[in-house]
């Protein structure tokens, strides 16, 4: 028989039933990978999400619980006092939280990213200098700044009473109408790094011929920031605006680090997640602490997911593709 005939029939030759099915097996073998993550989102996600969707229904003796009472709980916490003006003050810090870090970590970081992306001498050691705050501890930031923002041997106050201005020195978290503002400036400090990457990975992703056809049309440089460098970039400006609002209304750790549970001095950083923490684990719902707790944190997951969706729709809109 001919050599080319031989291999034309070894070409046909049927694939054995087991190696098809060995084939399959391991196609799907390649899922079960999946499960260990699968596990640990459902187990630490999902269930405690679900499960506080329920508690927040109950009534409760303790850490037992009692009658179903539908969205009592809800209406407690927007009609019935102290809880609904908490509720209101916690809010609204947390709505100034979110403008102030979007004004500093916004603004700011997308401008420091301008600069970065630029033809400047060193710009690697510039994006290590912005990161390394992130790699820090937040309870190790807000431990470090409240010594640093000490009214009496702090070294803010120090350098200020050495280059004489005595007159600015002031106790920063002591006084209500400074701390808060001083801890958006604090956290803003230590997402700097973080959003000058996202925004950096955003503009090198545009063709620099777009900005070399728009050097020959006569465009000059504000004129490309507005009409090119911004519009390409709204992928990941729309991504930090999201992070930043998240984060502003999940803020917990740094405020309790350097203000403690109560949001002090006077509630004057009271958020949120301190508010949920005191109704959960502390004494200010007293017996129906779960219940209280549970329905707060029900109303902050739609209040982060609703607004992350309409946020999403506005800039899937605003997006320019090139």
């Amino acid at each position: 028989m001919p050599a080319k005939t031989m291999e034309r029939v070894e070409d046909v030759t049927p694939v054995k039933p087991s190696v098809k099915k060995n084939k399959r097996f391991a196609k799907h073998m390649v899922h079960l990978f999946l499960l260990p993550a699968l596990l640990f989102y459902v187990g630490f996600m999902i269930y405690p999400i679900f499960q506080a969707l329920l508690n927040s229904f109950f009534s409760w003796k303790g850490l037992t619980r009692d009658e179903f009472i539908g969205l009592q709980n809800f209406i407690r916490l927007f009609t019935e006092s102290p809880f609904k003006e908490t509720f209101v003050r916690a809010l609204g810090h947390n709505v100034v939280f979110f403008i102030g870090a979007m004004l500093t970590k916004l603004v700011v970081a997308f401008g420091l990213a301008m600069l970065v992306n630029s033809k400047i001498r060193g710009k690697e050691l510039f994006k290590t200098l912005f990161f390394v705050p992130k790699l820090l501890s937040v309870i190790v930031v807000g431990f470090l700044f409240s010594l640093i923002l000490n009214p009496s041997y702090g070294a803010l106050n120090s350098f200020l009473r050495i280059i004489g201005l005595e007159s600015i020195a002031k106790p920063w978290l002591g006084d209500p109408d400074t701390a808060l503002y001083t801890i958006i400036l604090v956290n803003s400090w230590y997402g700097f790094g973080f959003a000058v990457l996202i925004f950096l990975v955003g503009l090198q992703a545009i063709s620099p011929e777009i900005y070399e056809a728009a050097r020959i049309d006569g465009a000059s440089g504000l004129t490309m920031t507005g009409k090119i460098t911004i519009p390409l970039a709204m992928p990941s400006i729309m991504i930090m605006s999201i992070l930043t609002f998240i984060g502003a209304f999940e803020t917990f750790e740094l405020i309790f680090a350097m203000q403690g549970s109560s949001g002090g001095p006077y509630y004057s950083t009271d958020v949120l997640g301190l508010y949920f923490y005191r109704l959960a684990f502390g004494s200010v719902g007293g017996g129906e602490s779960i219940g209280l707790g549970s329905a707060l944190a029900v109303i902050l997951l739609l209040l982060i997911s609703g607004a992350t969706a309409i946020s999403m729709f506005f800039f899937k809109r605003k997006e320019v593709e090139h």
